[in-house]
């Protein structure tokens, strides 16, 4: 509906159960689309209201700045996946997640995994800065994690260096490629046919 409020965006990507711990199950429903029937039906007025600029004051604070960057990075994923779309609003949250991390709003974040996603369109970036930002600061909170978070904090550092990784090599993701309609050289061709493709990776089922 059109009139979710912030919270609403923030409950239902932090579910209450979270509070007894992040599970390989929960990391399958954020990064493998069990989110995005949700999506769909709940949030697709919302997100064509940001896109029309009328939720900018949600940038006002740290908890509504990442309820915006969360309808913009990963609800955009969610409405438009194997689409260009899916990346459309992907400056927008980007401008989002660095003003946060200047003005204090990512540092007052509760979690770990608030944090990941206030930062995630650094790793969904083709900048390779971004990239090193991204990483630099997934691994500091694996090494701030408690023992029962570790493992997946762990497993985001890695993802987030594979991502990197792919950028310093093509200067771009070439698993978009074809939906941007953009040529793959015939290295991100032999890379894409390997099939090691970094998000699509398993999450570690020993996690918390």
């Amino acid at each position: 509906m059109a009139g979710e409020s912030f919270e609403d965006v923030l409950g239902f990507w932090f579910p209450p159960h979270l509070s007894r711990g992040v599970g390989p199950q929960q990391l399958e429903w954020w990064f493998r689309g069990g989110s995005n029937a949700e999506i769909q039906r709940r949030f697709r007025a919302l997100h064509e209201r940001a896109m029309r600029g009328e939720l900018a004051a949600w940038s006002r604070a740290a908890r509504s700045r990442l309820a915006l960057i969360l309808v913009f990075d990963q609800f955009s994923r969610g409405l438009h996946g194997g689409a260009a779309e899916a990346f459309a609003q992907d400056a927008h949250a980007r401008s989002l997640t660095l003003e946060g991390l200047e003005n204090g709003h990512y540092a007052s974040l509760a979690t770990p995994w608030e944090k990941t996603f206030f930062f995630l369109p650094l790793g969904h970036s083709e900048d390779l800065a971004h990239q090193e930002q991204a990483v630099a600061l997934a691994e500091a909170l694996a090494r701030e994690a408690a023992p029962a978070e570790r493992a997946l904090l762990e497993h985001s550092a890695s993802q987030a260096r594979g991502h990197r990784d792919v950028i310093a090599r093509f200067g771009r993701h070439p698993h978009r490629n074809a939906v941007l309609g953009r040529t793959s050289t015939p290295e991100e061709l032999a890379y894409l046919a390997k099939g090691d493709l970094v998000h699509q990776r398993s999450v570690p089922q020993d996690g918390a």
